[in-house]
């Protein structure tokens, strides 16, 4: 699925009307499938429906989906903030056939219609501008929305008022604690790979949806206008913009839906990003035959960890593990063995005699043994091993020749060595937090805070001839050939010290079954996502826990 510009969005539109599927017949498909969105997720007949309608395309399309709401047996009123011409507009027309309630703005004094529909309004459909915007909006527009606004909130007042007990339950807690125990997130119909997984069955407050994106919302910038609606559900057409996940805007966006509006493939063009789907992800797990053995999933070399930071080896090894892999020998410090084999029996170890930090002598060693294994992981907890990177990749390119990835502390050594790129073997994965990337670009975090993700990730992935797979909120996973897939991800359970080593370890395991490094990358930052959203926590989880949950992520997928 194409992750688009709005110049590509409407350079798409213009060669699918082109080639036969006109405009009208997208708008007709997109409000359908607007409906079918929302009679999915919302209780529809008898509901109360607003739509919103602005003068382009975008209201078009909610006077489209208002209809189709009608017919399914919803009472659907429409409030028009430019007057329309029913003679010219068919879909206005239609709805005047049918009878259907609708005012202009401009007759409706102090808003007074606007804030009575509101009232009594289930369902607002934000059908005002679409992903046009770029500029400021103010003047008439500025203060509908802001009435919109003010009577959604109040309508919500009045119905947490409504619903609200003269008695309280003192042991409503130990309720709820048993509740949530089987509340266990299992069902893939529970899961999406979008902002907000969890389907509301129906509407116990006023429900927001955005038609495209909310108005307000720069689909380029994710720049959001303090007038903008925030939406429970936006439903999207032919693919997500770029703005739906940039924040701020990636706050209003609510559970974001795609819609097929018969753009193909062969329409869209030379759009090089992605958003990664279940779809994709399941096409990308490996397979498990069922007479595979230990050396059939990989055998694997974690290079990592000092006296400082003992954990970080075992995370990774523990990722590694739970995605799959069957053999796990570490390169640690002598002085981390004991606690690790504890923790984790199943690992085995890589003749290193250094007790508290990894130097040139592991780095030699592992060059003579580097043939043994399927894939290389080097940094987590390394600390400054300076000679310990410089000697693994020599500035003379002799570096392992094996499918390698690169984190952590890995990255931060080779930052601090001029032209650093150039040491790599192929077929790496380097995956930088912001803090380390900008380290590696050799520019201030501020600068790189102020760029745009996906550009940089692109662009850093084709100089360093690697893959980047830059983290954060909506990570971001870069080919060196130009492709990018962004992990429509942001849970900041996932936000614990030890997560990326994990993330490293899942990876790695997955190169050692054989996956290209885009795929193991987009692949194994998928898995990770997903197992922090079947933790069913936005805080508290362990790292530990994140790593075992990727079993159940990858049967998950596989089902």
């Amino acid at each position: 699925m194409k992750l688009f510009t709005v110049e590509q969005m409407v350079a798409a539109e213009k060669t699918a009307d082109a080639q036969g599927n006109s405009y009208a017949q997208m708008m007709e498909t997109a409000g359908r499938s607007l409906a079918e969105a929302i009679s999915e997720r919302y209780s529809i007949e008898n509901a109360s429906v607003l739509v919103l309608v602005g003068p382009g395309n975008n209201g078009g399309d909610g006077l489209v989906a208002g209809r189709y709401l009608a017919e399914a047996g919803a009472d659907v009123a429409f409030y028009l903030f430019k007057p329309r011409d029913p003679a010219a507009d068919e879909n206005y027309a239609k709805i005047q056939q049918m009878g259907l309630f609708a005012v202009e703005a401009g007759f409706d004094q102090r808003f007074r219609v606007l804030r009575t529909r509101l009232n009594i309004t289930d369902i607002l459909i934000d059908a005002l501008l679409g992903t046009g915007v770029t500029r400021p909006i103010e003047g008439d527009l500025a203060k509908l929305m802001q009435q919109a606004a003010a009577g959604l909130e109040e309508r919500r007042a009045d119905l947490a008022d409504a619903g609200r007990s003269a008695l309280t339950n003192l042991t409503d807690f130990s309720d709820k604690v048993t509740r949530r125990q089987g509340d266990r997130v299992n069902s893939p119909s529970q899961i999406t790979l979008s902002p907000g997984h969890l389907v509301t069955p129906s509407p116990g407050h006023p429900v927001t949806v955005a038609v495209d994106c909310p108005s307000g919302l720069n689909c380029d910038t994710g720049e959001l206008d303090p007038v903008a609606l925030p939406a429970d559900l936006t439903v999207t057409f032919a693919g997500p913009k770029r703005g739906h996940f940039i924040f701020p805007g990636a706050t209003a966006v609510g559970e974001l839906v795609v819609a097929d509006i018969g753009i193909t493939p062969e329409m869209v063009g030379d759009v090089p990003v992605a958003v990664m789907t279940l779809e994709l992800t399941r096409e990308l797990l490996p397979p498990r035959p069922k007479d595979g053995h230990k050396g059939t999933f990989g055998k694997l070399l974690i290079a990592a960890g000092c006296e400082q930071y003992r954990g970080a080896p075992l995370l990774a090894a523990r990722g590694a593990f739970r995605a799959g892999a069957g053999l796990v020998a570490l390169a640690v410090p002598t002085t981390l063995r004991l606690g690790i084999s504890i923790a984790l029996p199943e690992a085995t170890y890589a003749e290193v005699e250094e007790e508290g930090m990894l130097t040139a002598v592991s780095a030699q060693h592992i060059h003579q043994t580097a043939g043994d294994y399927d894939a290389l992981l080097v940094g987590p907890g390394l600390g400054d091993a300076d000679d310990f990177i410089t000697t693994l990749f020599p500035a003379d390119g002799g570096a392992p020749d094996l499918p390698t990835l690169i984190d952590a502390d890995g990255l931060n050594g080779l930052a601090r060595l001029e032209n650093w790129w150039e040491r790599l073997p192929a077929n790496c994965v380097l995956t930088p937090h912001p803090g380390e990337m900008s380290r590696l670009m050799d520019i201030p975090l501020s600068e790189l805070k102020g760029k745009d993700r996906i550009e940089t990730a692109l662009a850093q992935a084709q100089k360093w001839n690697q893959v980047v797979l830059l983290k954060g909120a909506y990570t971001v996973v870069a080919a060196l050939d130009g492709r990018a897939t962004l992990l429509p991800f942001a849970n900041p359970v996932l936000a614990v010290g030890g997560s990326g080593d994990v993330l490293s370890g899942v990876i790695t395991a997955l190169l050692g079954q054989g996956l290209a490094p885009y795929d193991a990358a987009r692949l194994g930052g998928a898995l990770h996502s997903l197992a922090g959203e079947l933790s069913g926590r936005t805080q508290g989880a362990l790292a530990a826990e994140i790593a075992d949950f990727i079993p159940e992520a990858a049967h998950l997928l596989a089902e």
